[in-house]
Order: C-alpha cells, then structure tokens, then sequence
C-alpha cells in the first residue's frame, strides 16, 4: 500500500472524484465524509467500498445507523451487491421493541468503550483493507462529553493506521453543526450539501474542506445521485487547458456575412448572437454550424428550448439538412433540461464534446435559458467565463445565442454577456414601406476588422440572406429608421415565421 514515504492512492469509485483529489484517497488515513441526512454520505462510502472488490481488497461496513436490511436495500437501488463486502450493525435488537423505541442505540449500559471494542475485534478478525463507519452521531451521544469523544476518535485513527487501512467516517451532523475538533484529527474532510431549488430538482455538491498533504481542487463541485451512484463533476478552471491551433477565420457559408465579421468566425473565439424572438438567431448559428460540418469538423448543438424535430424540421425547410451529418455521428445534438441540470453538470458535457467527440463548433442556444439553471447570477457569470474561456483556449468556435426582450425599439436582456464575447452579431426588426426587415450588424469583435455597417437580413429557401449596406436609412437599430434615399431591399420579403 505504500510506497517509501509516500503513501499510494486509492480509488474513490466515484466519477469525477477522484480527479479532485489527484488520484483518490492517501491509503491508509482516515477521513470524514460529512453532510445532513440524503446529501449521498452512504452512497460515496458503498461506492468506495465496492471500488476495492475488483482488487482484492477487504472491505467492511459498520452501521450504528442503518441496520443491513436497509443498506441491502439503498444497495439494490444502485442495481448493486454486496458481494466482497462485510457488512456489520452495532444495532441491538433488543432496541428496536417496542418498550425501547426512544433510542436505536445499543441500551444505554452498555458504553462507548465497548462499543469501541467490538469495532476493534471485527477489524482484528477480518484485516479489511477499506473500513467505513456510519455514523460519528451515534458515538456522540455515547460518549456524553467531549473529551471522551475526541480521545475514542484518536484511539480509533491510531488503531487503523497502524493497520494500514483506509477508513470512512461518516458524520450526518445531525448532533453537532461544524465540528472542528473531529476536522483537526482526521486526514482530511469531504462536505456533502443539498439545496432546494423553487422549481426543478434540488442542487446537490461536493466540497473539500481539508485535505492534509494533499493537494486537492478546491471549491465547489457540483454532483449529481441517481441510478448507478454518485457523480461529481469537478469545477472547470479554464486556466489548466490549452492546446496550439490555427486562429485563421473560417466562413460562415455566407459570403456577405464572412464581409461583415471581417472574413469569417476564427477557431478559439465565441460569437454572441443577439436579438428579439423570431429574428433568425437559431437559424444563423445553425447555417454556421453546417458550413463547418462541410469542411468536415465535429460539431456539438445544445439546445435548452425548443425542441428537436422541431428544429431539424424547420432548418430542413430552409435548405440546411443536418441528417446526414446526425447520422454519420458528426453533429451532436443534446436536448437540454435546465431545470434537471446543474451547471458543473452541463459544463462537463460540453467539455466531453470537445474531448471525447472531438468538436470543433459549438452552439448554446439559448444563453436565457441556461442562466435559468444558475444559482445567482455572481455564480452564473463566472461559470459562464470559464466555460467560454475552456473553449477558446481549445480552439473550438462557438457561438452563445441570447434573446432579447422587445421586438421593436429598445432591446434588452436578463444578462450583459458582452465583455465576454469576443465578436457580437446583433440583429434588430425594423419597418419600411408597411412591411418588417431585419438587419444585421457586427457591433464588436477583437480578433478582426469588421464592418461598421448595417446589412439587410433575410432568412429563405436557401437558408440565410445577407443585403446590401443600409446605407439610405438612419436609426435602424432603434427600430424607427428613416429613409433617405433609394436603397434596393431584397425581394420578396420572406416569411419571419422561422426565425
């Protein structure tokens, strides 16, 4: 287990844990896993357990909380066994009668040395390699003081680490709130939190409060329990992922809007794509994303609100057929459900689609429905800065769709993402001669000089229509402009029902 004076890791078993921690747990040192009753304390500790089966290591489970029959049955919830593990209840059956049902606890002759005890000859008996212990409340209400308390943990971590074995404590902190003297014996501590969410499902995350020589992702990480068990999806920091790429602009497919963006969209930037309901948004980024299907990249789609035969159907009309690039497994399209998702969770899956599917486009549309997903807005910010931020620095183009409130006049929107874009499209309605246009004009960019103009926009058969300068009419991004002139409009004016 060990090797000279540093001593080896051991898996979690859970997704993404590991990672925080730089490998696992010290082997042979004794931590706390820590949080209020259903935060997944019991589901992290089986899942350690059952890590060490497939390499032959002992494991043992010892429960003054939960008697076995309730821990057969969170296991068989998980679709697991508890084959390879010892599972051992400190729970009197004489306790559970019903003339002793105001404790669970063994009676209350019966001390906590000799509780202690019975923990050291399973141990003796067995020499497990992986131990865990549910739950510190019980031993505190057994030792009734304190000092009696911290002295039976210290003599318990001696007595383990002597064996060399790696040992869950598990603390439901339903005795004592922030108990820093349990924190200053052990190796290191693992807190466990769930929050409430008004809609949706609750929030549930993961945070390493200490972690002795050790060096561990602080923060905290969002997780997720379902079905199979835990999984905690580390914190991005964009600052840890680079890699070399060729920042060259590549086309949209439509030349008038290559014009307008200064030659096209350059890898390792994100584009932010604003404008009223309706406008051509979803359209303009999925008219990008094809031409980027066409010279053969990967590309990812996440779409948080409408959904996707809707979308296939619609861009099919318009002449941007995605079902061959679907098929061929060369887009990814995920429906996404902000009210089932953290935002470390979706994080993970767009840094999967860059890794795993290899993306090299990628849409998130619509930004308004994704900050729904967001704590507050301060945490909403700064994930969307590292999220953007990863994949700038991975070379990825990526274009963040955000709509606007109001569809003529002033425009506004429930987030400014604009010191966090590098290039901005901004598209406006505006009236002329009885009938709506659009228009389009790249407000921002930093990797290009762009035009300063303000093109007519068009959505038609052949996907996305880009006009002439505007240049006879004034105040059009006011969506009152007056005409001065004899500025050709693009003919006829097509329906904005597929925008």
């Amino acid at each position: 287990m060990y090797s000279g004076d540093v001593p080896q890791r051991v898996s979690t078993g859970v997704s993404g844990l590991d990672a925080i921690l730089g490998g696992g747990f010290a082997a042979g040192s004794l931590y706390v896993v820590e949080g209020t009753p259903g935060t997944g304390k019991t589901t992290l500790a089986l899942q350690f357990l059952r890590a060490g089966v497939p390499r032959g290591e002992t494991g043992l489970y010892i429960t003054l909380s939960e008697t076995a029959a309730e821990l057969r049955t969170v296991v068989a919830s998980h679709g697991w066994t508890l084959e390879g593990i010892e599972v051992h209840e400190l729970v009197s059956e004489m306790s559970l009668e019903p003339q002793d049902r105001q404790s669970v606890l063994m009676p209350s002759e019966i001390e906590l040395g000799e509780t202690i005890q019975r923990v050291v000859e399973m141990v003796e008996g067995m020499n497990p390699t992986r131990v865990v212990f549910d739950s510190l409340s019980e031993m505190r209400l057994l030792a009734d003081e304190p000092l009696r308390y911290r002295r039976q943990i210290l003599a318990l971590k001696h007595f383990f680490a002597g064996r060399r074995c790696t040992v869950l404590l598990l603390d439901d902190k339903t005795s004592q709130e922030g108990d820093a003297q349990l924190h200053s014996i052990a190796h290191g501590v693992v807190s466990l939190t769930q929050d409430a969410q008004d809609f949706g499902i609750e929030r549930r995350s993961l945070r390493i409060v200490k972690m002795r020589g050790m060096k561990f992702q602080g923060g905290s990480h969002d997780l997720t329990l379902d079905t199979g068990g835990m999984k905690v999806f580390p914190r991005l920091v964009a600052s840890e992922h680079h890699m070399a790429f060729d920042p060259r602009p590549l086309s949209t497919g439509t030349p008038e809007l290559d014009a307008l963006l200064g030659g096209g969209l350059c890898p390792g930037t994100n584009t932010l794509v604003i404008g009223p309901s309706g406008i051509g948004k979803t359209t303009t980024a999925v008219s990008c994303m094809l031409a980027a299907l066409r010279r053969g990249e990967a590309a990812s789609y996440f779409l948080f609100e409408e959904g996707l035969a809707t979308l296939l159907s619609r861009s099919s009309q318009l002449g941007l057929d995605l079902s061959a690039a679907l098929e061929s497994g060369q887009l990814q399209l995920s429906q996404v459900d902000p009210a089932a998702l953290s935002p470390g969770e979706f994080a993970s899956r767009v840094v999967d689609a860059v890794r795993l599917h290899k993306s090299r486009f990628v849409v998130i549309d619509s930004f308004n429905a994704y900050i729904k997903a967001m704590p507050d807005q301060p945490h909403m910010v700064l994930h969307a800065h590292e999220l953007l931020t990863y994949l700038n620095q991975q070379g990825v183009t990526t274009l963040v769709l955000l709509g606007q409130h109001g569809l003529v006049g002033e425009s506004r929107s429930d987030v400014d993402l604009s010191y966090l874009s590098d290039v901005i499209l901004a598209l406006r309605f505006f009236e002329n001669k009885g009938q709506i246009h659009s228009a389009v004009t790249c407000v921002k960019s930093r990797v290009s000089p762009h035009e300063r103009a303000i093109r007519e926009f068009q959505l038609g058969p052949t996907g996305v229509r880009v006009g002439a300068v505007l240049a006879d009419f004034e105040s059009i991004l006011s969506g009152l402009p007056t005409y001065r002139g004899g500025t050709a409009m693009l003919q006829p004016p097509l329906d904005r029902g597929t925008g």
